[in-house]
């Protein structure tokens, strides 16, 4: 390999290092530097200023996989699979996901962990939460599955620890909703961590990660109005 070719190399490692630093922490760093600079959420300009920011972060972490990695989407997942096999997959991810959300319900409730600590008492209109269903089924696939699972993987040469960080931070990232938030981020995610390892197939884990946000934030209080 020549100094050019070394070189390259080089920046497309720091280039990783960098997308990695996003992937993982830039969500938690987001929420926090909006918490301090404003408080919990109390209004709707508040809340989408958060959710554009993250949105803003993931636009970023694909900039740095196409400009400075130099990389297709699909090395992270994206554009790997027909769109009627993502949504077919997706939908039974769904149903995967049911289930593992009334298995962490019910040891919750056994255990007599809390749900939802970290309310700040707003809510949101509907429009605006679908805006954040939106978000995290696409940035939260983008970074805590397809992007560190995969250059994880590829940085430590150990899938069980592109597995297990990801995973770990995604369901850390949850504390504000108390012990059952974490253990459901966990099984959640864990399943969703299973479908994209399996498949390779992100745009799968988008359609389950919106249904499994969208039923019970967006749908069912529209219904039970």
């Amino acid at each position: 390999m020549d100094s050019t070719d070394s070189g390259q190399a080089r920046a497309a490692k720091s280039a990783t290092v960098l997308g990695l630093a996003i992937a993982l922490f830039g969500i938690p760093a987001i929420v926090q530097a909006f918490r301090i600079a404003f408080g919990p959420p109390a209004s709707t300009p508040q809340f989408l200023a958060k959710e554009a920011a993250i949105l803003l972060a993931c636009g970023l972490l694909l900039a740095i996989v196409v400009r400075l990695e130099k990389r297709p989407l699909s090395s992270i997942g994206i554009g790997t699979t027909a769109p009627g096999r993502s949504l077919r997959f997706g939908v039974l991810g769904l149903l995967l996901c049911a289930g593992g959300l009334a298995a962490s319900l019910g040891l919750a409730r056994l255990l007599g962990w809390p749900f939802g600590n970290g309310a700040s008492g707003f809510a949101p209109p509907p429009w605006a939460m679908l805006v954040a269903v939106v978000r995290a089924a696409t940035a939260e696939e983008i970074f805590y599955r397809g992007y560190a699972i995969e250059r994880l993987r590829e940085l430590t040469g150990s899938k069980a620890v592109a597995i297990a960080v990801p995973l770990a931070v995604f369901a850390a990232f949850h504390f504000r909703q108390g012990r059952a938030g974490i253990l459901i981020a966990l099984v959640l995610g864990a399943i969703l961590t299973a479908m994209y390892v399996r498949r390779r197939d992100l745009a799968a884990n988008m359609v389950t990660h919106f249904l499994v946000d969208f039923i019970p934030n967006v749908l069912l209080p529209l219904l039970s109005r």
